[in-house]
């Protein structure tokens, strides 16, 4: 995720809040509830992390239908852009920790490049759309006037809607690399820092997150494909705006 993109945003969230501070505390006193709740907004930025294994250039052989390939030059996951909507559950602990639920919908695609000695690259968008229960904890500092920071770590379990439909596609390759990274279900753990911003009735919380998933998502069937690779982790940037 292009940072660069988004501070001078974050830059301009924070000038409306310096004058917003200089006329009252506001909020709608929803620093006083034991719990409350609201919606989120949030662009992706997915991405695989992937090792290889010792014998990954090796050409792999032609299949009983014909499909071989060359030695392997190298293997790459480029960011690919996505987006989520989802709502917030947020259990007030204490004064300056909360205990949040942030379940969303989710819609990304995910790119595996193969580059070959010979011949052309072979890129392939991963179509996939997640349905996602992040829990975490909020700690966060003392509110000044309109504006508060915070971090934020915790877990997320994320179930693949998309990744048991079937497909008419005759490509050989197209159905290889469908199947190449398509479990069902995973577990991340993810951290983030973001800062709440008081506005008269509610409150707007922008924040950057970071979650990294703990197993292998790789399906090893012994194809072209998933044999140069010996696991691959999802990783994903996450910038989201909370209103609450």
């Amino acid at each position: 995720m292009k940072l660069k993109r988004i501070l001078p945003f974050i830059a301009f969230l924070l000038f409306i809040n310096l004058n917003l501070a200089k006329a009252q505390n506001w909020g709608g006193g929803i620093d006083d509830e034991q719990f409350n709740w609201g919606f989120n907004f949030q662009y992706l930025s997915s991405e695989y992390k992937i090792w290889k294994t010792a014998n990954w250039r090796t050409p792999f052989p032609a299949l009983p239908n014909g499909y071989g390939t060359d030695s392997l030059k190298a293997i790459s996951s480029p960011a690919s852009p996505g987006f989520a909507i989802g709502f917030v559950a947020n259990r007030k602990i204490t004064n300056n920790l909360d205990l949040r639920i942030t379940p969303s919908l989710a819609f990304s695609d995910r790119k595996v490049l193969y580059d070959y000695v010979l011949g052309e690259p072979v890129t392939k968008k991963l179509k996939s759309t997640m349905v996602e229960f992040p829990i975490g904890l909020k700690l966060k500092s003392d509110r000044l006037m309109n504006f508060r920071t915070y971090i934020i770590g915790g877990i997320k379990y994320g179930i693949d809607i998309a990744s048991s439909k079937k497909t008419n596609n005759t490509n050989i390759t197209d159905e290889l690399l469908k199947n190449l990274l398509n479990k069902k279900n995973y577990l991340s753990y993810e951290a983030g820092v973001g800062f709440d911003i008081y506005f008269e009735y509610f409150k707007m919380s922008p924040e950057i997150k970071m979650s990294y998933a703990f197993k292998d998502l790789i399906k090893h069937e012994g194809n072209a494909f998933d044999t140069p690779i010996d696991r691959a982790k999802l990783r994903q940037f996450t910038f989201s705006l909370f209103f609450e």
